[in-house]
Protein backbone atom coordinates (compact mmCIF):
# COMPACT_ATOMS: atom_id res chain seq x y z
CA UNK A 1 0.00 0.00 0.00
CA UNK A 2 1.20 3.49 -0.83
CA UNK A 3 1.77 5.60 2.27
CA UNK A 4 0.07 8.53 0.51
CA UNK A 5 -3.70 8.61 -0.12
CA UNK A 6 -5.00 10.73 -3.00
CA UNK A 7 -8.49 12.23 -2.61
CA UNK A 8 -10.61 14.61 -4.65
CA UNK A 9 -14.26 15.50 -5.27
CA UNK A 10 -16.73 14.46 -7.94
CA UNK A 11 -16.50 17.59 -10.11
CA UNK A 12 -13.11 16.17 -11.20
CA UNK A 13 -14.96 13.97 -13.75
CA UNK A 14 -12.45 11.12 -13.44
CA UNK A 15 -13.88 7.99 -15.10
CA UNK A 16 -14.81 5.24 -12.65
CA UNK A 17 -12.32 2.78 -14.12
CA UNK A 18 -9.43 5.15 -13.35
CA UNK A 19 -10.85 5.88 -9.89
CA UNK A 20 -10.76 2.17 -9.12
CA UNK A 21 -7.49 1.36 -10.89
CA UNK A 22 -5.50 3.97 -8.97
CA UNK A 23 -7.45 3.75 -5.69
CA UNK A 24 -8.51 7.41 -5.70
CA UNK A 25 -11.05 8.49 -3.10
CA UNK A 26 -13.70 10.71 -4.74
CA UNK A 27 -16.22 12.54 -2.54
CA UNK A 28 -19.63 13.06 -4.14
CA UNK A 29 -21.31 16.42 -4.38
CA UNK A 30 -24.96 16.49 -3.31
CA UNK A 31 -27.31 17.42 -6.17
CA UNK A 32 -30.90 18.60 -5.66
CA UNK A 33 -33.46 18.19 -8.45
CA UNK A 34 -36.82 19.63 -7.46
CA UNK A 35 -37.46 18.25 -3.99
CA UNK A 36 -35.23 15.19 -4.40
CA UNK A 37 -31.62 14.84 -3.27
CA UNK A 38 -28.97 12.78 -5.06
CA UNK A 39 -25.25 12.11 -4.89
CA UNK A 40 -23.16 12.64 -8.01
CA UNK A 41 -21.48 9.45 -9.35
CA UNK A 42 -23.65 7.29 -7.08
CA UNK A 43 -27.33 7.90 -7.86
CA UNK A 44 -27.15 8.49 -11.62
CA UNK A 45 -24.85 8.21 -14.61
CA UNK A 46 -23.78 11.27 -16.56
CA UNK A 47 -26.11 10.34 -19.43
CA UNK A 48 -29.03 9.96 -17.02
CA UNK A 49 -28.29 13.37 -15.56
CA UNK A 50 -28.24 15.03 -18.99
CA UNK A 51 -31.77 13.70 -19.47
CA UNK A 52 -32.79 15.07 -16.07
CA UNK A 53 -31.23 18.42 -16.93
CA UNK A 54 -33.19 18.75 -20.16
CA UNK A 55 -36.52 17.73 -18.63
CA UNK A 56 -36.61 19.54 -15.28
CA UNK A 57 -38.32 22.97 -15.26
CA UNK A 58 -35.99 24.38 -12.61
CA UNK A 59 -32.20 24.14 -12.86
CA UNK A 60 -30.82 21.59 -10.35
CA UNK A 61 -28.44 22.78 -7.66
CA UNK A 62 -25.36 21.43 -5.93
CA UNK A 63 -24.29 21.75 -2.31
CA UNK A 64 -20.84 21.79 -0.76
CA UNK A 65 -19.15 18.82 0.85
CA UNK A 66 -19.38 19.42 4.58
CA UNK A 67 -16.78 19.83 7.32
CA UNK A 68 -18.19 16.73 9.02
CA UNK A 69 -17.68 14.63 5.87
CA UNK A 70 -14.06 15.71 5.63
CA UNK A 71 -13.42 14.92 9.28
CA UNK A 72 -14.80 11.43 8.71
CA UNK A 73 -12.49 10.93 5.74
CA UNK A 74 -9.43 12.13 7.67
CA UNK A 75 -10.35 9.79 10.53
CA UNK A 76 -10.75 6.84 8.18
CA UNK A 77 -7.40 7.21 6.43
CA UNK A 78 -5.57 7.98 9.67
CA UNK A 79 -6.90 4.76 11.18
CA UNK A 80 -5.97 2.85 8.02
CA UNK A 81 -2.34 3.76 8.61
CA UNK A 82 -1.65 6.24 5.84
CA UNK A 83 1.20 8.64 6.54
CA UNK A 84 -0.17 11.41 4.31
CA UNK A 85 -3.32 12.50 2.52
CA UNK A 86 -3.39 14.83 -0.48
CA UNK A 87 -6.82 16.30 -1.22
CA UNK A 88 -7.25 18.24 -4.49
CA UNK A 89 -10.41 20.34 -4.57
CA UNK A 90 -12.64 22.07 -7.07
CA UNK A 91 -11.80 25.79 -7.35
CA UNK A 92 -12.29 27.39 -3.94
CA UNK A 93 -13.93 30.46 -5.49
CA UNK A 94 -16.65 28.31 -7.01
CA UNK A 95 -17.45 26.24 -3.93
CA UNK A 96 -16.92 26.41 -0.17
CA UNK A 97 -15.75 22.81 -0.26
CA UNK A 98 -12.03 23.65 -0.09
CA UNK A 99 -12.57 25.95 2.92
CA UNK A 100 -14.55 23.17 4.62
CA UNK A 101 -11.59 20.83 4.09
CA UNK A 102 -9.32 23.40 5.75
CA UNK A 103 -11.66 23.79 8.72
CA UNK A 104 -12.02 20.03 9.08
CA UNK A 105 -8.23 19.60 9.15
CA UNK A 106 -7.99 22.08 12.02
CA UNK A 107 -10.74 20.29 13.93
CA UNK A 108 -9.27 16.85 13.22
CA UNK A 109 -5.88 17.80 14.67
CA UNK A 110 -7.57 19.43 17.67
CA UNK A 111 -9.31 16.10 18.34
CA UNK A 112 -6.21 14.01 17.51
CA UNK A 113 -3.12 16.00 18.59
CA UNK A 114 -0.98 12.86 18.32
CA UNK A 115 -1.82 12.66 14.60
CA UNK A 116 0.13 15.82 13.78
CA UNK A 117 3.36 13.79 13.89
CA UNK A 118 1.90 10.70 12.23
CA UNK A 119 -0.55 11.81 9.53
CA UNK A 120 0.00 14.88 7.35
CA UNK A 121 -2.98 16.35 5.47
CA UNK A 122 -2.15 18.40 2.36
CA UNK A 123 -4.94 20.49 0.82
CA UNK A 124 -4.59 21.75 -2.75
CA UNK A 125 -6.95 24.28 -4.35
CA UNK A 126 -6.99 23.35 -8.04
CA UNK A 127 -8.29 26.77 -9.12
CA UNK A 128 -10.14 24.98 -11.90
CA UNK A 129 -12.86 22.52 -12.85
CA UNK A 130 -13.60 19.10 -14.41
CA UNK A 131 -10.67 17.01 -15.73
CA UNK A 132 -8.45 20.09 -15.69
CA UNK A 133 -7.90 18.82 -12.14
CA UNK A 134 -9.11 15.26 -12.63
CA UNK A 135 -6.25 14.45 -15.00
CA UNK A 136 -3.43 15.59 -12.66
CA UNK A 137 -5.14 13.81 -9.76
CA UNK A 138 -4.88 10.54 -11.70
CA UNK A 139 -1.24 11.30 -12.50
CA UNK A 140 -0.63 12.04 -8.81
CA UNK A 141 -2.13 8.69 -7.81
CA UNK A 142 0.20 6.98 -10.29
CA UNK A 143 3.15 8.82 -8.77
CA UNK A 144 2.09 7.82 -5.26
CA UNK A 145 1.89 4.17 -6.31
CA UNK A 146 5.41 4.42 -7.74
CA UNK A 147 6.71 5.76 -4.44
CA UNK A 148 6.97 9.50 -5.15
CA UNK A 149 7.09 11.80 -2.13
CA UNK A 150 4.28 14.21 -1.27
CA UNK A 151 6.65 17.07 -2.06
CA UNK A 152 7.21 15.75 -5.59
CA UNK A 153 3.48 15.24 -6.12
CA UNK A 154 2.52 18.69 -4.84
CA UNK A 155 5.23 20.33 -6.97
CA UNK A 156 3.75 18.57 -10.01
CA UNK A 157 0.23 19.68 -9.09
CA UNK A 158 1.31 23.27 -8.48
CA UNK A 159 3.02 23.49 -11.87
CA UNK A 160 -0.02 22.01 -13.62
CA UNK A 161 -2.52 24.34 -11.95
CA UNK A 162 -0.32 27.35 -12.71
CA UNK A 163 -0.37 26.34 -16.38
CA UNK A 164 -3.70 24.70 -17.22
CA UNK A 165 -6.29 26.49 -19.38
CA UNK A 166 -9.85 25.47 -20.31
CA UNK A 167 -11.63 26.59 -23.49
CA UNK A 168 -15.20 25.43 -24.09
CA UNK A 169 -18.49 26.34 -25.73
CA UNK A 170 -22.09 25.44 -24.88
CA UNK A 171 -24.38 24.75 -27.84
CA UNK A 172 -27.26 26.47 -26.08
CA UNK A 173 -27.28 29.47 -23.79
CA UNK A 174 -30.31 28.23 -21.84
CA UNK A 175 -28.31 26.75 -18.98
CA UNK A 176 -25.64 29.41 -18.62
CA UNK A 177 -28.55 31.86 -18.57
CA UNK A 178 -30.30 29.93 -15.79
CA UNK A 179 -27.11 29.54 -13.80
CA UNK A 180 -26.24 33.24 -14.03
CA UNK A 181 -22.93 32.68 -15.86
CA UNK A 182 -24.15 34.99 -18.65
CA UNK A 183 -26.59 37.85 -17.93
CA UNK A 184 -30.10 36.79 -18.89
CA UNK A 185 -30.70 39.56 -21.41
CA UNK A 186 -27.39 38.96 -23.19
CA UNK A 187 -28.07 35.25 -23.30
CA UNK A 188 -31.53 35.79 -24.79
CA UNK A 189 -30.29 38.13 -27.51
CA UNK A 190 -27.35 35.86 -28.28
CA UNK A 191 -29.66 32.88 -28.76
CA UNK A 192 -31.90 34.81 -31.12
CA UNK A 193 -29.07 35.78 -33.48
CA UNK A 194 -27.24 32.45 -33.18
CA UNK A 195 -24.25 33.60 -31.15
CA UNK A 196 -22.20 31.05 -29.26
CA UNK A 197 -19.73 32.11 -26.55
CA UNK A 198 -16.20 30.71 -26.41
CA UNK A 199 -15.45 30.63 -22.70
CA UNK A 200 -12.10 30.36 -20.94
CA UNK A 201 -11.36 29.29 -17.37
CA UNK A 202 -7.89 30.26 -16.14
CA UNK A 203 -6.92 30.53 -12.47
CA UNK A 204 -10.60 30.09 -11.62
CA UNK A 205 -11.68 33.12 -13.65
CA UNK A 206 -14.42 32.45 -16.21
CA UNK A 207 -14.50 34.79 -19.21
CA UNK A 208 -16.34 34.97 -22.51
CA UNK A 209 -13.33 35.56 -24.74
CA UNK A 210 -15.07 35.42 -28.11
CA UNK A 211 -18.53 35.17 -29.64
CA UNK A 212 -18.97 33.21 -32.84
CA UNK A 213 -22.02 32.97 -35.07
CA UNK A 214 -23.57 29.54 -35.38
CA UNK A 215 -22.65 26.03 -34.25
CA UNK A 216 -20.26 25.41 -37.14
CA UNK A 217 -17.98 28.23 -35.99
CA UNK A 218 -17.37 26.67 -32.55
CA UNK A 219 -14.79 24.03 -33.46
CA UNK A 220 -12.55 26.33 -35.53
CA UNK A 221 -12.55 28.83 -32.65
CA UNK A 222 -11.60 26.17 -30.08
CA UNK A 223 -8.93 24.75 -32.38
CA UNK A 224 -7.44 28.20 -32.88
CA UNK A 225 -7.28 28.88 -29.13
CA UNK A 226 -5.74 25.50 -28.38
CA UNK A 227 -3.05 25.94 -31.06
CA UNK A 228 -2.18 29.40 -29.76
CA UNK A 229 -1.98 28.42 -26.11
CA UNK A 230 -0.65 24.87 -25.79
CA UNK A 231 2.96 24.16 -24.87
CA UNK A 232 4.11 21.68 -27.55
CA UNK A 233 4.19 18.01 -26.60
CA UNK A 234 2.30 18.50 -23.34
CA UNK A 235 -0.85 16.48 -22.53
CA UNK A 236 -4.21 17.87 -23.60
CA UNK A 237 -7.72 16.51 -23.27
CA UNK A 238 -11.26 17.11 -24.49
CA UNK A 239 -14.47 17.47 -22.52
CA UNK A 240 -18.04 16.96 -23.62
CA UNK A 241 -21.53 16.44 -22.31
CA UNK A 242 -23.10 13.63 -24.30
CA UNK A 243 -20.98 11.66 -26.72
CA UNK A 244 -21.19 13.97 -29.70
CA UNK A 245 -19.70 14.05 -33.18
CA UNK A 246 -18.36 17.55 -32.60
CA UNK A 247 -16.01 16.37 -29.85
CA UNK A 248 -14.76 13.50 -31.99
CA UNK A 249 -14.22 15.92 -34.90
CA UNK A 250 -12.31 18.34 -32.66
CA UNK A 251 -10.17 15.46 -31.38
CA UNK A 252 -9.26 14.48 -34.95
CA UNK A 253 -8.38 18.07 -35.89
CA UNK A 254 -6.24 18.56 -32.78
CA UNK A 255 -4.38 15.30 -33.40
CA UNK A 256 -3.60 16.47 -36.94
CA UNK A 257 -2.40 19.88 -35.75
CA UNK A 258 -0.40 18.71 -32.70
CA UNK A 259 0.91 15.45 -34.13
CA UNK A 260 -0.26 13.37 -31.15
CA UNK A 261 -3.55 12.27 -29.60
CA UNK A 262 -5.43 13.75 -26.69
CA UNK A 263 -5.24 11.97 -23.34
CA UNK A 264 -8.94 11.27 -23.81
CA UNK A 265 -12.45 12.58 -24.31
CA UNK A 266 -14.16 12.99 -20.93
CA UNK A 267 -17.83 13.39 -20.00
CA UNK A 268 -18.57 16.26 -17.67
CA UNK A 269 -20.65 15.37 -14.64
CA UNK A 270 -23.60 16.98 -12.89
CA UNK A 271 -21.62 19.59 -10.94
CA UNK A 272 -20.34 21.11 -14.20
CA UNK A 273 -23.16 20.41 -16.67
CA UNK A 274 -25.67 22.20 -14.42
CA UNK A 275 -23.92 25.44 -15.39
CA UNK A 276 -22.96 24.58 -18.97
CA UNK A 277 -25.87 22.51 -20.25
CA UNK A 278 -26.34 19.04 -21.73
CA UNK A 279 -24.34 19.73 -24.90
CA UNK A 280 -20.86 21.19 -24.51
CA UNK A 281 -17.50 20.69 -26.17
CA UNK A 282 -14.16 21.93 -24.90
CA UNK A 283 -10.41 21.48 -24.84
CA UNK A 284 -8.01 21.64 -21.90
CA UNK A 285 -4.37 22.48 -22.54
CA UNK A 286 -1.21 23.08 -20.56
CA UNK A 287 -0.04 26.58 -21.40
CA UNK A 288 2.92 28.59 -20.18
CA UNK A 289 3.37 28.62 -16.40
CA UNK A 290 1.84 31.91 -15.28
CA UNK A 291 3.98 32.11 -12.13
CA UNK A 292 7.38 31.67 -13.76
CA UNK A 293 7.01 33.66 -16.98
Amino acid sequence: MSRIKIMTDSACDIPKELEEQYDIRILSFPVTVGDKGYLERIDFTNEEFYEILQNTPKIPSTAQITVFQFEEEYETFYKQGYAELIYVSIYSGGSSTYNNAVMARKQFYASHPEAQEQFEIHLVDSKTYTVAYGYPVVESAKKAQRGASSGEIIAYLTDWFDSVEIYFAPYTLEFVKKSGRVPAAAAFVGELIGLRPIISIIDGETKVIEKVRGDKAILPALLKRAKERVVPQTPYMLVRSTKNEECADLAAQLKKQFGYEAVGQFDIGAAISINAGPKVVGVIVKGQNRRTK
